[in-house]
């Protein structure tokens, strides 16, 4: 059960409370001889994803419509009945567009009932993948509205992307996310509904995608799954309308590696499989290199230790072929040692300790952004701790831990409990001092 953000939107729009609506659905009920007792709580469930029953859905419609004076369709409030396919305009971009800046409204107003949204799983998590793989495709983007898109609209989407992913990777994804879907309600939504020629809009789609991406990795990175997903998922499809397919195998990569957290491991390879099957000669080495790490982990998740090694040969191939000034500015995480790190971890997993201690190491001894460093250092210190050298394993954590000072990051604050956890259970000399450093870094709350 999904939130229901274009009913939230279109309440909104109406002005009505949820018990306003409520009280109005009743007595437009008691018209067609219904007895209806629907209470401001029963809103509040249909917000949540809850379809009401019989003809209910219709009166709702009859309401918003009489107080908003135009028709207003189900679909119009994420109403349609299950099964049936989108009505035209609902499945069309520009009825793609209005269900997403209500998603990011819902985000920014903060709705209980959004924030608290699952990830979902089956058909409804592979068909978006499905959906950017397959035909048909945008023929036309272009888009009549009140503002003209112009060149420095895109300039300044861009420049944000890149604003919000530093500030991100410094201070994690609890504090950039209300600035990012703040951005996006004030300056992306309306050049979304703005006037470009298909030209101009696929740049505005490419470019809004960016910026709806980093939004999702700043939902997953607090925890929240289920518009983390959202948010992906709206990226594939603005990547789509893009036309531009290295962007929607990027865009995998960041779902790959959400389902490999969630323990979907069969979907990560089917998710990075159909990246790197559609995305073809447009995907680049760094791109490449990260989607083939992360087969490799969940292959290691598996027990296919034969799928897991022939992915980690590839991964390093590709790494080897990385021209960062040939790369766009997306992919720019794939730093010297992330492939090490990613090579670790499934190393580790197919219990094969002394090869991924080399390839943790190196991957510490290579630079990378502030976030990316206490991953590779947690990974070094659970590697030392299985190796049975706990001083190095101490000496390490110490490290994570300092360089973790100032993130807002629940994502890392897992790593710090799992090496808190692994110092703990060692009991070596020495361990107790670092396991109070993390925890006291763990006290302060979020």
């Amino acid at each position: 059960m999904q939130p229901n953000t274009l009913l939230d939107a279109i309440l909104d729009e109406a002005g009505m409370s949820h018990a306003g609506l409520a009280a109005q659905v009743n007595q437009a009920g008691r018209a067609r001889g219904l007895a209806l007792r629907y209470e401001h709580t029963a809103v509040a469930r249909w917000l949540k994803g809850q379809r009401p029953r019989g003809q209910v859905p219709d009166l709702i419609c009859e309401v918003l419509g009489a107080r908003l004076r135009r028709t207003v369709a189900l679909d119009d409030v994420g109403l349609g009945v299950p099964g049936l396919p989108l009505s035209p305009h609902a499945a069309s971009l520009s009825g793609f567009v209005e269900r997403a800046t209500a998603l990011w409204r819902s985000d920014q107003l903060r709705r209980p009932h959004l924030r608290d949204a699952p990830a979902v799983t089956g058909t409804p998590a592979v068909m978006p993948v499905w959906e950017w793989e397959n035909p048909p495709e945008d023929t036309d983007v272009s888009r009549g509205g009140r503002h003209q898109v112009t060149a420095g609209d895109l300039d300044m989407l861009r420049a944000a992307r890149t604003h919000y992913e530093q500030m991100y990777r410094k201070a994690g994804g609890l504090a950039t996310r209300t600035r990012i879907v703040g951005f996006l309600n004030a300056e992306a939504a309306p050049l979304l509904r703005g006037s470009y020629t298909d030209a101009t809009g696929r740049q505005l789609h490419r470019a809004t995608g960016g910026l709806v991406a980093i939004a999702g990795i700043c939902a997953y990175d607090a925890d929240a799954h289920g518009i983390a997903q959202r948010y992906f998922h709206q990226a594939l499809r603005l990547a789509k309308a893009s036309g531009d397919r290295g962007f929607g195998a990027y865009v995998i990569a960041l779902l790959v590696n959400q389902v490999l957290f969630m323990r979907e491991y069969r979907q990560a390879v089917a998710f990075a499989e159909a990246a790197l099957r559609a995305a073809g000669q447009h995907i680049t080495p760094a791109l490449a290199s990260d989607l083939y790490a992360m087969q490799a982990k969940a292959y290691a998740h598996l027990g296919d230790s034969g799928g897991a090694l022939s992915c980690i040969r590839r991964a390093e191939r590709a790494a080897e072929r990385i021209q960062p000034p040939y790369e766009p500015d997306e992919t720019g995480y794939v730093q010297p040692g992330l492939v090490n790190v990613q090579v670790a971890e499934a190393l580790l997993s197919l219990g094969d300790v002394a090869a991924a201690a080399e390839h943790a190491a190196a991957a510490v001894d290579n630079p990378a952004h502030d976030r990316g460093r206490v991953h590779r250092l947690a990974m070094l210190s659970t590697v030392e701790l299985r190796q049975g050298n706990a001083e190095k394993a101490v000496v390490t954590a110490v490290r994570m831990a300092e360089q973790a000072r100032g993130m807002e990051s629940r994502r890392l604050r897992d790593r710090l409990r799992a090496v808190h956890g692994q110092l703990v259970r060692s009991g070596a000399a020495g361990t107790a001092e670092a396991a109070e450093l993390i925890d006291g870094a763990l006290r302060v709350p979020l």
